[in-house]
């Protein structure tokens, strides 16, 4: 019998002290909903919507979510997390699909293990690892290091085999010093691929199999449908497109959100977490310039909110960030975790404009209450 068809009996036929205890029944229940976070084992946990209030989150503001997602967005997956457990989810989160440069932050975070056994110096140059690409490279392209392309600071402005980046944008080659001018540039993050493996001797999709997929048990991952590809007359470094669900995206920012530990396993070490999500180009160094009117700087292939705007909730906040509308988002000061998803083989494209607006529903349910939001 529910709470209510508790009480409604009660009222009827109670003595006032029996009434007054009912009617402390809906309080009782929901001072009994846990809220210490956890994780996910093979399945998610979900706060059950008659929680939701006692949990923290309004419910008529994530149905005004979901208006706006249905009506508005073009979102096909979204998934909410607030201490480990799904408070609110739209769409099919368990469609694989490609999460277009969210790879690249998940190569940071795959770096990490093979940084600290040695395995990878991150001051070793592209020369000395005897690289080159199609016309050849320059001497001063060649003097970049691994950490200048972790960090989009390579100076190597070489055409990359896989569009999607500023290199439209960049100056003109051999004039910058590497380590000196951050460029997003897929050149300096494909090589960073294959670096990587040439480092470690393991390719890129078993790498993520075993130190991601595996122990954290995402529920959708399918070796099969990882393959790289690129045009490879233009330079032999191919990307690495990932196809994952919403739900496993949501994995990621789990794990990030705890720095690394996966309910007590050692997923990446936390000084490396915490490295990879730190500013290394801040706000008001970014280029090309106009990206320095927003609000993010930039880590190790991570986004991280910088500047004034970058503090109460959002303060600590980072995330991947992909083609047409996929985001793992992460905010350390609220323990929030949103992964969004938007499939593009059904021709949809999530603008900016849209993700903004539903942070601003989902964080207002959440009891957020910001002045200024630091797009607005």
């Amino acid at each position: 019998m529910s709470v209510h068809r508790a009480t409604s009996r009660l009222q009827r036929h109670a003595s006032p002290w029996i009434l007054s205890l009912a009617l402390a029944l809906p309080a009782l229940a929901a001072a009994q909903v846990p809220t210490s976070p956890v994780f996910p084992g093979e399945d998610w946990e979900y706060v059950r919507q008659q929680d939701l209030a006692a949990y923290g989150w309004e419910r008529s503001g994530l149905r005004g979510a979901t208006t706006f997602l249905r009506d508005s967005a073009n979102t096909t997956g979204l998934v909410v997390v607030d201490r480990g457990r799904i408070v609110f989810e739209f769409g099919d989160i368990e469609e694989l699909s490609y999460i277009a440069s969210c790879r690249k932050s998940i190569l940071a975070m795959l770096y990490g293990s093979w940084v600290e056994k040695g395995v990878i110096d991150l001051e070793t140059t592209i020369g000395e690892l005897g690289m080159d690409d199609i016309g050849g490279l320059m001497d001063v392209e060649k003097r970049a290091t691994i950490h200048d392309l972790i960090t989009a600071r390579s100076g190597v402005y070489h055409p990359a085999s896989y569009s999607g980046d500023d290199l439209g944008q960049a100056p003109p080659r051999g004039s910058q010093e590497p380590g000196t001018y951050m460029l997003y540039s897929n050149w300096d993050f494909n090589a960073a691929g294959h670096v990587f493996e040439l480092l470690t001797g393991r390719d890129i999709y078993d790498e993520i199999q075993a130190q991601l997929a595996t122990p954290m048990q995402f529920q959708d991952w399918d070796r099969s449908a990882q393959a790289k590809a690129g045009d490879l007359t233009v330079s032999q470094y191919p990307a690495y497109p990932i196809w994952f669900s919403t739900r496993d995206m949501a994995r990621i920012g789990l794990v990030m959100l705890h720095e690394g530990d996966w309910n007590g396993r050692p997923i990446l070490s936390p000084e490396w977490a915490r490295r990879i999500t730190s500013v290394v180009t801040p706000l008001g160094e970014m280029n090309p310039v106009a990206r320095r009117d927003g609000y993010l700087g930039y880590g190790y292939m991570w986004w991280v909110l910088d500047g004034p705007a970058a503090t109460g909730p959002f303060e600590g906040a980072y995330w991947a960030r992909g083609a047409v509308g996929q985001w793992i988002a992460v905010f350390p000061a609220l323990d929030l975790v949103i992964a969004h998803k938007t499939d593009n083989a059904y021709g949809r494209t999530t603008s900016w404009e849209s993700w903004h607006r539903m942070l601003e529903l989902i964080l207002e349910a959440k009891g957020v209450t910001v002045a200024a939001y630091p797009w607005g």
